[in-house]
């Protein structure tokens, strides 16, 4: 008998991506399931490229927001749709208050934020023992932990073909997708002089590069734009998260801070090589066996603060350009099927 579940899904792109292995664990290990998502609006087009998704919801809310009224609506929607289990990947008390509102019989989630009541199938997390957010996420499926299968997103070649006629018209060469942004803070940001650089190398290695990002990015993409040597194709603020998802699965190769992009690139398999400086790959690594990761190692890091404690962003400052781009050519000289990057 197919059952009914909701995932109430995280804010955050990254975090989203990192859900998508809990909905194949329970397709997998709980099925046959219909699942469907309930998630803000800014990741909703994203879910709908996760495969084991049947349905997306928008969950309204901002970050902060009670509505009580709003949610008692939304609750009143979803109790139609008869879920026997909703599974509540934030920690906090607001998103565990739909759930129960709706009536869905079981409730799962960690135990935190006085949500006793309000969840009734709660489990206990030892932060230290399981580091990785996807395994967390993996801890309430309904088989428990087991090792997590790599994200996916879906991406057909047609939508390709028509986001690159349209933005990159004329250009038929590969292309290199640099994503300069970080929304988290300047301590998970490569300093643009030497994006600049790595743009430049790989324009002389016969790419065309793309930059990727959000509105809140333009300021540092004009910036790499202006400090290259080579035109480079500045599609910040240009695109929707949805077309980003294809034009990274386009590319032959991303370049990306710790960020959502990097998951996102990720997941759609291409080779994708990982910048970090004040957060850490233990915790929320990209999970692709092409990925590479790259790290300057300085004794105060990762320190997980948006903004440099001691002022000098050693950890980013010192990860020079030629490490990354040997990086970017080995990712771009590796094929399936030969292991781990």
């Amino acid at each position: 008998m197919t059952r009914r579940i909701l995932v109430v899904g995280p804010s955050w792109v990254g975090d989203m991506v990192m859900a998508q292995p809990l909905v194949q664990s329970l397709q997998r290990h709980a099925g046959p399931n219909q699942i469907d998502m309930l998630a803000p609006p800014w990741v909703a087009g994203l879910v709908a490229r996760m495969p084991g998704v049947a349905d997306v919801i928008e969950n309204p809310f901002r970050h902060g927001e009670l509505a009580l009224g709003r949610r008692r609506t939304l609750a009143g929607e979803l109790r139609q749709r008869r879920y026997d289990q909703a599974v509540v990947l934030p920690n906090s008390l607001k998103s565990a208050l739909i759930p129960w509102m709706a009536r869905i019989p079981r409730r799962t989630g960690f135990r935190g934020e006085w949500r006793l009541g309000l969840l009734n199938d709660i489990r206990a997390l030892d932060p230290g023992a399981v580091p990785r957010l996807v395994d967390r996420f993996l801890l309430l499926a309904e088989a428990g932990a087991h090792e997590a299968p790599s994200p996916r997103l879906e991406s057909s070649p047609a939508r390709r073909a028509e986001l690159r006629a349209r933005l990159t018209p004329g250009s038929h060469r590969p292309a290199a997708c640099l994503c300069p942004g970080a929304e988290y803070g300047p301590a998970k940001r490569w300093p643009v002089r030497h994006f600049a650089a790595l743009a430049d190398a790989l324009v002389e290695r016969g790419l065309d590069v793309w930059l990727l990002g959000s509105p809140k990015d333009a300021s540092v993409a004009a910036q790499i734009v202006a400090a290259a040597r080579h035109p480079l194709v500045n599609l910040v603020g240009r695109t929707s998260l949805e077309d980003a998802v294809d034009l990274l699965a386009d590319a032959r190769v991303a370049v990306s801070n710790d960020s959502g992009l990097m998951h996102v690139a990720a997941a759609v398999g291409t080779p994708v090589v990982a910048l970090f400086g004040s957060s850490s790959p233990d915790y929320t690594p990209p999970l692709s066996a092409s990925a590479r990761i790259v790290r300057h190692p300085v004794p105060c890091s990762p320190c997980f603060e948006r903004e440099c404690p001691l002022k000098h962003f050693a950890c980013l400052e010192q990860l020079l350009p030629p490490a990354v781009i040997a990086e970017v050519d080995a990712a771009l000289a590796w094929k399936p099927g030969t292991g781990t990057a």
